[in-house]
């Protein structure tokens, strides 16, 4: 084992682990909020986000939130 620089590491993604309290469905709403905040998303992109996310079952939830964010997030079953 090594001590390494952060700068070194080759995966920048975020990672969400489902089976844990990250996993809830509350959560994730939460987190797509703040990621299209990040992202500088307006309000009205924003709210047809949480709204898709919430048309369906936590299945449907999960293919839009990998969808808008799965470019840096990573979903961990």
């Amino acid at each position: 084992m090594a001590i390494r620089n952060k700068e070194e590491r080759t995966d920048s993604k975020i990672h969400i682990d489902l089976t844990g309290p990250e996993g809830n469905a509350f959560v994730l709403l939460g987190y797509a909020k703040r990621f299209c905040n990040q992202l500088g998303y307006d309000e009205f992109k924003t709210g047809c986000i949480i709204e898709e996310m919430m048309l369906t079952d936590y299945e449907g939830l999960l293919h839009t939130f990998d969808r808008e964010f799965g470019f840096f997030v990573t979903l961990w079953r």
